[in-house]
């Protein structure tokens, strides 16, 4: 079983200059989008956080916790069902493992989401989600460490449980690497009548605001979800205001441990 863990490792390493480099130039291209049409036009690129979000969450961080997720967490489950050699996704063309793959990944996501707003444990792992005060590409990837490997097992451990070649892991990594830079991003979007399937940033960006819409559309990926379980809120004026109105440090470490300080009245 270990060496099926090392076969995936190596597997992905063919695919990971390919998929770096859709996420590399998906972040160049959103960049250069958001200065042409901004939806907040006085946001600036180098914002408040964007080192820290930059360096520690999407660089260091990412690779951290994926060794963790994969090396550790999704090793020993394997090693203890040994599902994986069953092998029942293996004939399954990638294209419609990947749809599968991403649309019981996103309905879990959209309630786990849910949860998070309601329950003031989970929350303590979501605030430093909405703790940026000026959301772009790159400010979604600013989540603790915890939360990312809560929702990275649940979307990976069923893909390699099931055997599914390893190329569908890179394949969702980038999916959701990208979408999520598309959701948060100061982009001046109108999808019309997809708005109703797809969800983007003219959504995902009030959801992001301190007022009502906080606790309002939770999808990522697809805003039905949101219509169908009547959480969906789309006012008529733009979001100004992000971030929490409660304190939140603006330092990577301060923000893991703030997460677990004592409940007060």
């Amino acid at each position: 079983m270990f060496e099926k863990i090392v076969n995936i490792f190596s597997v992905l390493r063919q695919y990971e200059i390919i998929s770096y480099s859709i996420i590399i130039f998906a972040a160049i291209l959103f960049i250069i989008l958001e200065r042409k049409f901004p939806y907040n036009k006085d946001q600036k690129i180098l914002r408040e956080g964007f080192f820290n979000d930059l360096a520690l969450y999407t660089i260091a961080q990412s690779y951290i916790l994926g060794i963790i997720i994969f090396t550790f967490i999704i090793k020993t489950i394997d090693n203890s069902t040994g599902l994986s050699r069953f092998h029942l996704f293996a004939e399954v063309p990638i294209w419609i493992q990947l749809i599968f793959f991403t649309i019981t990944h996103d309905l879990y996501i959209y309630w786990m989401h849910r949860l998070q707003h309601n329950n003031k444990y989970l929350w303590r792992l979501h605030e430093a989600h909405h703790s940026p005060k000026k959301v772009d590409w790159l400010s979604g990837s600013r989540s603790h460490a915890f939360e990312i490997l809560i929702n990275q097992t649940v979307e990976f451990l069923p893909i390699v449980l099931l055997g599914s070649p390893p190329e569908v892991i890179a394949y969702k990594g980038v999916i959701s690497a990208v979408w999520g830079m598309y959701i948060h991003s100061n982009l001046n979007i109108n999808n019309g009548v997809l708005q109703k399937i797809i969800n983007g940033p003219e959504m995902h960006r009030i959801h992001h605001t301190t007022g009502k819409g906080r606790n309002r559309n939770f999808a990522t990926k697809f805003a039905i979800w949101d219509w169908i379980f009547r959480t969906a809120f789309v006012p008529d004026e733009k979001a100004n205001e992000y971030g929490l109105k409660t304190f939140f440090p603006n330092n990577f470490f301060r923000q893991f441990i703030f997460a677990f300080r004592s409940f007060k009245k």
